[in-house]
This record gives C-alpha cells, sequence and structure tokens, in this order.
C-alpha cells in the first residue's frame, strides 16, 4: 500500500496547488517554487512525500496539512467512506481516476474494504442491553453468487428500543430465504449476548416466527405487523377493489376499542367473505396477534402497530444498493451494509416519538419487569 499511497497523496497534493494558483494568484506573481520533502508516517508505513511550494508561500494543503507528519486518514480510509456511501469498485476506481489519475484495480480495492471485517465482527459479537422495550425484526432480500449461480438471500436485522427510547441495530444475519428456523438461531444469539427480556416483539406473519420468538423469550407479546396483513390480503383482491377493501380495513385496525375493531372485522367479513375469502380467513386466524394493540394506551399503540422504523431502515438500504445488481460473496453484502448502517444509526439521536409518555405506560403494564431497568 505504501507506494500506492505515496502515488495518490502527491497526485492529490498537485491537483491542491493547481487549484490554489488560480488567476488572482498568478496576476500577483505567485507560481510553482519547487518542492519540499518530509517523512510521513501512516498506517501503511512510513515514506518520503514530496510536496509541491509556491513563491509566495502561502500554499495550505488540505490532504497533508504543512506541519502533518501522521496521516490520521489515509487512502485506506477515504476508499471505504466512499464504499461506505453506497459507490461501487468501478464507481471508486473512475472517482480516483478522474479526481486523482489514480489507477487501481477492484481486487485491491476489495482487500482495502476487507480491513473492515474485524470490526464488523466485534460489533456482531458485542453484549446487549439484558431488556429491550420494543424489538422489531425484519429481513431484506440480495442477490448473491455462490458456487457459480446467483440466489436469494435474506439478510435478517434485529432493531431494539432500549429503554431510554433510542433505536439500536443488535445484528445483521445473513441466510437462505427467509424462515423461522434461521429466526430462531438469531433470537438464540441475541440470547448468548445478554438480552434476557422483550416486553413487545413487531414482526411480520412469518409463519412460525412468533412460536420462534416465544421459545426463547416466553413472556414476549406479539404483535403482527398490520401493514404486512394489509399488504398480504392485496395481493388476493382485484385492483378494483382495492381502495374500497383498504378502506373498510381501515376501520378495523384504526379502531378505538378491541370491540369496536372485532366489530369492524365482522362486517367486513359480511361484505366481503363471499368474495374474498381467503382475505377473511387470514385475518380471522391472525386475529390475536393482529390485535395485541388494543391492549395497550393509544401512545404505546402508535409505536407497535406496524413495523415502520425498521421498514423505514430498509428503505435508507435500497436507496444505496438497489444499482449493485449481483454480490460476489456474503461477506461484500456484510460489509457495505454494515457500513451503510453505521451512516443511518449514526442520524438516530432523538428517542422515539412520545417516548415520555410511551414508557411510563410500559413501566405500569410492566412493573415487575421494567422498573429495574429504569434510571430512577
Amino acid at each position: 500500500m505504501t507506494p500506492l499511497l505515496k502515488q495518490f497523496l502527491e497526485s492529490a497534493l498537485e491537483g491542491e496547488m493547481d487549484h490554489h494558483l488560480d488567476v488572482k494568484e498568478r496576476q500577483k506573481g505567485n507560481r510553482r517554487n519547487g518542492k519540499s520533502k518530509k517523512q510521513l508516517k501512516t498506517s501503511s508505513g512510513q515514506f518520503e512525500l514530496e510536496t509541491p511550494r509556491d513563491r509566495e508561500g502561502n500554499f495550505s494543503p488540505e490532504i497533508v496539512g504543512k506541519r502533518e507528519v501522521f496521516l490520521g486518514e489515509d487512502l485506506e480510509q477515504k476508499i471505504i467512506k466512499l464504499y461506505a456511501r453506497g459507490m461501487s469498485y468501478e464507481d471508486i476506481r473512475a472517482h480516483l481516476s478522474e479526481i486523482y489519475d489514480l489507477k487501481i484495480s477492484s481486487g485491491k480495492l476489495s482487500q482495502i474494504t476487507d480491513k473492515i471485517i474485524p470490526e464488523l465482527e466485534a460489533w456482531r459479537s458485542r453484549p446487549l442491553d439484558s431488556l429491550y422495550a420494543i424489538l422489531y425484526l425484519d429481513a431484506v432480500h440480495f442477490k448473491v453468487r455462490e458456487d457459480g449461480r446467483v440466489k436469494n438471500k435474506a439478510l435478517y436485522n434485529v432493531m431494539g428500543v432500549r429503554t431510554d427510547g433510542h433505536k439500536d441495530l443488535l445484528g445483521l444475519y445473513l441466510g437462505e430465504s427467509e424462515g423461522a428456523k434461521f429466526w430462531l438461531s438469531v433470537l438464540s444469539d441475541l440470547q448468548s449476548r445478554g438480552v434476557n427480556d422483550i416486553l413487545i416483539a413487531c414482526i411480520d406473519n412469518l409463519s412460525g416466527f412468533s412460536e420462534a420468538i416465544q421459545s426463547v423469550f416466553p413472556k414476549a407479546r406479539i404483535q403482527l405487523c398490520i401493514v404486512h396483513q394489509i399488504r398480504n390480503s392485496l395481493r388476493y383482491v382485484v385492483h378494483d377493489d382495492s381502495k374500497e377493501v383498504v378502506r373498510d380495513l381501515k376501520e378495523v385496525y384504526q379502531a378505538t376499542s378491541l370491540e369496536k375493531a372485532e366489530l369492524e372485522l365482522d362486517n367486513f367479513a359480511e361484505k366481503w367473505e363471499s368474495k374474498y375469502p381467503i382475505v377473511v380467513r387470514s385475518w380471522r386466524k391472525n386475529w390475536d396477534q393482529l390485535a395485541t394493540y388494543f391492549d395497550f394506551p393509544r401512545v404505546i399503540r402508535k409505536a407497535i402497530y406496524t413495523n415502520n422504523p425498521i421498514e423505514s431502515y430498509h428503505r435508507q438500504l435500497r436507496k444505496h444498493t438497489k444499482n449493485k445488481g449481483v454480490f460476489p460473496s456474503d461477506m461484500a453484502v456484510l460489509k457495505l451494509v454494515y457500513l451503510l448502517s453505521k451512516n443511518i444509526m449514526a442520524k438516530w439521536t432523538m428517542p422515539i416519538h412520545n417516548w415520555a409518555l410511551v414508557i411510563q405506560q410500559l413501566a405500569i403494564i410492566f412493573e415487575e419487569r421494567l422498573t429495574d431497568h429504569l434510571e430512577l
């Protein structure tokens, strides 16, 4: 890396000098005046760096300062930052070539980004809180090349809400197509890292998912995502009826009480069962866990009736990965998603909406399980 880094930095310094010696500077008579040399220490090693000088002595380079003898952020970190913004290796190569006239292979770029793997693995195995008020669990899918074939793989993501109301991404797990068996291994990993209790788990209607959660965290209340249920329902509804069906279902899930919701579900069934029996049967079958949020005050209902927080996180991932096509390996997926997630999580600075009210209600409902975890 040392010769490559030297070439990169000296090309960048030449570019900075060209920018510095603009028309205004040249009109003053300023021009190049040879080069100075200094020993520069980096994480890749030590080497002699040649820095261009100007006649007036007012050139102040940014990439390596005048008195800087240790480069805190070298080429590797710059490349990793570009990669973390969702840029492909080809995009990074083109960028470095265009801006700095630096040629670097995709293989070398891959080796550089591989240097985050120890950090990734340490993050994935870090200890977790013993209790989370809410857990949102969902998967997002990517195409990965494996054994010469392209496979659809599921990235299992777990977002927890701590007792202070702040969100945290607890883990990233890549497996085959989404299934309850793999989710069981994910939940067991969370337990091994210190999670002892979950108050409410928000999930989609994957077969066996709720049973997997309660086999590891038997006290957890399960809330099936209403939005997922509606999406699944609309798969069996013709387009001309979809708006009316959604409007009628809104009367169910936006009801003010469980009794009112069950009455509206009966009305929905009476109206649509003859035409869409599968839809009605699905709502009846899943009703107990779809209606969990009616057991809580309205302020808590808004926080748990959908998987919106983790869906929002997935939308941000897709924004930066939609043009990736096929990933060359599982680790390529994990590296990029981890770097993207660091940027996303850096913006999670505020607790979820109305958390002060939510946690007070939760403390009343789950007093014995929650009180010891609150800082009072």
